[in-house]
Parts: C-alpha cells; structure tokens; sequence
C-alpha cells in the first residue's frame, strides 16, 4: 500500500471524519474527495476501513454517515461524562423551574463544547447542540468561560477577528474585555441577542478548587427575559454542580 506523499494515514482519516457536520451528515465518496482534497482512490480504501470498524453508516441511499462506533468511543471522555452526570440532575431542576432552555458547556482550546442540553418545549429556539461547537465571545456559556480562561487565551481570542451573528454581538476587543470583567466582578454572564435576535442567556460558571471547568445557562426568549431574576438561579445551579464535582474528585 503506496501512501500519498505529506500526509500520513491518521491525518487522511481524521480528514474524513472531520468532512461531516451539521449542514453535510451524509455525504458521498466523490463529496468526500472533494471536501478533503483527497484522492478517489484513497478515500474509497479509507472510508472501506472506518465502515468495517464502525466509525462509518453507509445507508440505502449510498452514502455514508458519522457510525454509532464513535459516539461509543466519545461517550468515554471523562471531562464530558463525569461532569454530565452530575449536572444533569441538576438541570432538570432548572428546567422544571423554568421551563426553558438549559445547557452546559466546557472550553476546548479557543471554542467552546456544548455537552448536554434540555430544550424547552415552548422555548425560543437555540442553535446549539450536543457535542457542537460555538465561539467563546457570543453566548452566556462562552462569556464565562472566556472571562475565567487563563490570560493568553484570553489574549489569543481578543486578538483574532470577533464573529458577528447580530447586530448585538461583541466584536470590539475592548468592549470584549470590559464585558469579561464584568462577569468575573458579578458572577454570571448576560448574552443579549448576540447570537441570534430572539434569545438571551444568563450563564454562571461551574467550579472546582483549580478553577472553573464549565459554565451552565439559561437561554430564553429575549422579549421576556429578565436577567436579574434568572440570575441567582443559574449561579445556585452552578454552584450545586460545582459541590458535586469536587467531592467527586
């Protein structure tokens, strides 16, 4: 078996794992190919390999989809799972209260990970989802995180262009900097409209004696929203999670 010259075995196969998202679950071995910038060739040996060992589905319609096999394998990250079962109690309690949308997060280098969420039946629509990722500047779960994230993370997402999705989202470094502040003064974070024009989260961090780890929030539909008061129960849920956590460890 020849290998294509500067690009190892692994980098092909993550390559093609990383060619699924949201907005292409399904996909061919020439979409593949083209969205990688592999060969044909290669992409059929490769894409044969990850099917018979269950990172791959192949359906009735030929194309191929994420396999069962990785969420297995997913499923065993011990940041995410620890941490899930613990909290998830605790969020059913806050949906119970509140009816809306409740989610948990954690900080993956520069981006966040949404590792569970509750939808409101009735609630404002979100568009994150479990094992997505989001930018750390827009949403009340990334506020937190960012504003608690060592300095040269800190550093590295002020100096790189801030992603507008409204008119509300912060894009200025300064700004940014003074609203981080700010969550670490008050305890929580507010996202106002700043990712989408109907929402607003209230998120408060999730602690343990090395620091904060996550950041769980509220995502409710702006019009009546009320900050002030959601406040105090996102930051009690955070702290419950935060006293499970610890005496986890």
């Amino acid at each position: 078996m020849r290998a294509e010259p500067g690009r190892s075995v692994t980098s092909k196969v993550l390559a093609l794992l990383d060619a699924f998202s949201p907005a292409t679950p399904a996909l061919t071995l020439s979409e593949m190919a083209r969205r990688t910038g592999l060969p044909l060739p290669t992409v059929h040996r490769r894409a044969a390999e990850l099917l018979a060992w269950g990172a791959l589905e192949r359906g009735d319609d030929g194309r191929y989809r994420i396999g069962l096999r990785l969420w297995e394998v997913g499923s065993l990250a011990p940041r995410g799972v620890g941490l899930r079962e613990l909290a998830l109690p605790v969020m059913e309690d806050l949906y119970e209260v509140t009816h809306e949308n409740v989610q948990l997060a954690v900080r993956q280098d520069l981006e966040l990970v949404f590792i569970e969420r509750i939808a409101g039946r009735h609630a404002v629509p979100v568009l994150t989802r479990v094992g997505g990722r989001f930018a750390l500047h827009a949403t009340g779960v990334g506020l937190v995180l960012l504003a608690h994230a060592p300095a040269e993370v800190q550093e590295q997402v002020l100096a790189a262009p801030l992603e507008r999705y409204t008119d509300m989202t912060i894009t200025n470094p300064r700004r940014l900097r003074s609203c981080l502040a700010e969550v670490r003064r008050i305890g929580y974070a507010v996202s106002d409209r700043q990712v989408t024009m109907d929402a607003l989260s209230v998120a408060a961090p999730i602690r343990v004696p090395e620091g904060v780890v996550a950041a769980i929030s509220l995502v409710v539909a702006h019009d009546r929203a009320d900050p002030v008061a959601l406040a105090p129960l996102v930051q009690a849920a955070g702290r419950v999670v935060s006293r499970a956590l610890s005496n986890s460890v």
